[in-house]
């Protein structure tokens, strides 16, 4: 009895231990390929929880996660339709001309804008892809630095990603609910928005933005004219019914996924948006990385994996240090790899289990590090949100400059999370 009892623990650590190297090769593969994520962590899921493990097929496939997967899927869809029918672009197009030449205001306004596209659902990517060519294209009429535009349309982008009805706050609401950490939508949101807010600010006093005075010849809308397109009948409907959706879940509890649904279907039947288009325009490729990579993670937490991976990362912190440090490592891996689709499904897991091992800590104030430290870092080129703002630049002298001081920025913002965090996540918790 005793061998067997020795043979199935020696079985079992082997499963934990191919499981985090699943994981961590998913990680690498992730940083150092354009392999999608999620198309590893399944294919891992299989080979090693079948093969591995001595589970069944179905066992894990049970881990796949379809709640997840509608909640995205219903919202992305659905913001998909309003970017479609071009109703965002044109909101964009006369929220720009509130600045009215003021050429001090444009980094402000570009990071309330890009907040505000990202925090009404379709996340920091979309926000960037739409706002930043208009804020180039305005900046450089403006003689505001390109460098100055791009922190102000990212930060904004990212400031706005982990409100309770964008995709990626879903992600990040999501796992941290299943590690026994919800009801805490606004605070995650609030803590992110703040962090950003902050780099923000300091970027605009140490780049110029004070020294921006008089104003722009010349302002232009987003076509060059002073006024902006008008709604079409489409777009009217589509904003309308996208804000009875959001009255729906935040003051009637409706299910967030399954909600959007029912927009979606009504958006379409009223022919306010195509279709084809919408679905197309569905980030079908972030949905896979994110779900595959949850569906490796749950895995992990079958065969012990997750368990040893929070002893690991247990072993490079205090109770007094965890903030920062989770903050410094979730970033530096961020800076090479996706944020929604990995950092924040591989680490929010684990908090409960890291502070159980360092004997301390508070859990909120550690997951708030996760998902602030993780994303401050994406400002960098290597990044899409960076990758957008560089390729937005026409000027083929000025895109590799911005490139590099993009990239420098993004490094430095992993020590800068940690600092933020380390100070101030465990306070903003307790409030």
């Amino acid at each position: 009895q005793g061998r067997q009892e020795t043979a199935s623990y020696v079985e079992n650590m082997n499963a934990a231990t191919l499981s985090l190297l699943a994981l961590l090769a998913a990680i690498v593969l992730s940083m150092a390929t354009r392999l999608n994520v999620g198309l590893i962590a399944l294919a891992l899921a299989w080979l090693i929880g079948v093969f591995g493990a001595g589970l069944g097929v179905e066992e894990v496939i049970r881990g796949y996660p379809a709640s997840l997967f509608l909640t995205m899927t219903g919202v992305t869809l659905l913001f998909a339709c309003v970017e479609s029918n071009g109703a965002l672009r044109v909101l964009a197009a006369r929220a720009v001309l509130i600045a009215d030449g003021r050429r001090w205001a444009l980094p402000i306004l570009f990071f309330l804008i890009a907040a505000l596209v990202s925090m009404i659902g379709p996340g920091a990517i979309s926000s960037v892809a739409l706002v930043v060519p208009l804020a180039m294209a305005i900046g450089l009429r403006a003689r505001v630095p390109a460098f100055l535009i791009a922190l102000a349309v990212t930060n904004g982008a990212n400031a706005g990603n982990l409100s309770p009805i964008s995709a990626v706050g879903v992600v990040a609401n999501n796992r941290m609910a299943e590690a026994g950490l919800g009801g805490h939508e606004w605070r995650v949101f609030a803590a992110n928005f703040l962090a950003h807010l902050l780099v923000t600010v300091v970027a605009f006093l140490l780049f110029g933005g004070l020294r921006l005075h008089g104003p722009a010849e010349g302002h232009p809308g987003p076509d060059g004219r002073r006024d902006s397109p008008p709604f079409e009948r489409g777009q009217l409907l589509s904003i309308g019914i996208v804000a009875a959706w959001i009255v729906g879940v935040v003051f009637f509890q409706l299910p967030l996924g399954l909600s959007a649904f029912v927009a979606v279907a009504i958006v379409l039947a009223l022919r306010a948006a195509s279709q084809d288009l919408a679905i197309a325009l569905v980030p079908w490729d972030v949905v896979l990385m994110v779900t595959g990579v949850a569906t490796l993670i749950a895995l992990m937490e079958k065969t012990g994996g997750l368990t040893l991976f929070t002893s690991i990362l247990a072993r490079l912190a205090t109770p007094g240090t965890v903030n920062g440090v989770m903050a410094l490592v979730t970033g530096a891996i961020s800076t090479y790899s996706s944020t929604s689709g990995v950092v924040l499904p591989a680490f929010l897991p684990t908090v409960p289990q890291l502070v159980q091992q360092l004997g301390g800590g508070d859990p909120l104030a550690i997951a708030l590090s996760i998902n602030v430290g993780s994303a401050l870092v994406d400002v960098s080129p290597l990044s899409t949100l960076g990758a957008l703002c560089v390729a937005a630049v026409k000027d083929p002298d000025e895109a590799p400059r911005l490139f590099q001081r993009l990239f420098a920025w993004g490094l430095s913002m992993a020590r800068v999370g940690a600092a933020i965090c380390q100070l101030f996540a465990s306070p903003f918790a307790r409030i």
